[in-house]
């Protein structure tokens, strides 16, 4: 484990320099290149790793050797080769599943594309970074930096096969599929579009997290957040009464980014209010083309809840 190596990874913890590019806007979907090398990388490392020489295996063939992408996505999640064998080591059953499922991992290019495209055609204005698959340390399914979407493909192997012993209560929860890659690349996608104001308040954060599941549905046919929706549709009247007495503070604690740290409903339920504040805005939007316009550039919050009629649903006016 990895207190076992604690002074190899003190020694290793500059292995990579902090990255820095020039942000470079492309606006073409057919330019986007969609790397999935380090996928291939890893599984080079995995094998030749032993024990004894483990960590530096993983630095020098998987994370040195890797594309940009795996570099930022290391200082960004991973942290350190340290850490990524530590995974491993406490996950062994899990990761040893993962090879054939991850062979899938390359065949997603087209759908991306296509999703891509359809965001073109309803926001000429979108911008298409890179897009990058690696397996990291299970702590993230996606994020994104200026020049780049990072995709984390080790949180996308669960099979009726997977498993589970290992898995902590929040992991099992949240494991998806392999088919589901497409659906977390649209939602970074759109995060990378929104033009939103810094500061947000716990209004401004669910919206931002739940239109990114609501446009990347418009585009690709669907969101990574089903299992939101089945807990929150029969409760929707008392959920957004719950989260109204909350969304003007910066608390995000009972509605966002709390995997594992609540236990009496699904964590994130954020993302779903979100989602139904903007779902509101489209329906009621004559153009809709506009209204995802307006979903991608919000500038106030409170007038862009006001604005799409959503309280309205419980209140009874029109």
């Amino acid at each position: 484990m990895i207190k076992r190596y604690l002074f190899l990874c003190v020694a290793m913890l500059a292995v990579l320099p902090v990255l820095a590019q020039e942000k470079t806007l492309n606006t073409d979907p057919e330019k986007v290149n969609i790397v999935s090398s380090d996928i291939d990388l890893f599984w080079k490392a995995y094998d030749k790793a032993k024990p004894e020489n483990s960590l530096y295996v993983f630095r020098d063939d998987y994370i040195r050797k890797g594309s940009r992408g795996l570099k930022e996505f290391t200082e960004y999640r991973i942290g350190s080769s340290c850490e990524l064998v530590d995974m491993l080591e406490r996950r062994p059953k899990y990761f040893a599943s993962l090879r054939n499922v991850y062979l899938k991992a390359h065949t997603f290019k087209e759908p991306m594309r296509a999703a891509f495209r359809k965001l073109k055609a309803v926001y000429p204005d979108a911008v298409f970074p890179d897009v990058y698959l690696m397996i990291g340390k299970m702590n993230s399914g996606g994020t994104y930096t200026e020049n780049a979407l990072l995709i984390g493909v080790d949180m996308y192997g669960l099979t009726p096969n997977t498993p589970m012993e290992e898995l902590s209560d929040w992991l099992k929860k949240v494991l998806k599929p392999i088919d589901e890659i497409p659906y977390i690349v649209a939602h970074e996608l759109i995060h990378y579009q929104q033009k939103y104001p810094k500061e947000r308040t716990l209004l401004g954060s669910a919206i931002g997290e739940g239109s990114a599941d609501f446009v990347a549905e418009l585009i690709a046919g669907k969101h990574i957040n089903d299992h939101l929706h089945e807990f929150g549709n029969p409760k929707e009247n008392e959920l957004w009464a719950e989260f109204k007495r909350s969304m003007t503070t910066n608390d995000t604690s009972l509605w966002l980014y709390n995997g594992g740290k609540i236990k009496d409903r699904p964590a994130d339920l954020g993302y779903y209010i979100g989602y139904k504040i903007a779902e509101s805005y489209y329906k009621n939007a004559p153009d809709k083309n506009r209204a995802v316009k307006d979903i991608l550039e919000i500038k106030n919050f409170d007038e862009f809840l006001t604005a799409s009629r959503y309280e309205q649903k419980f209140t009874g006016l029109n």
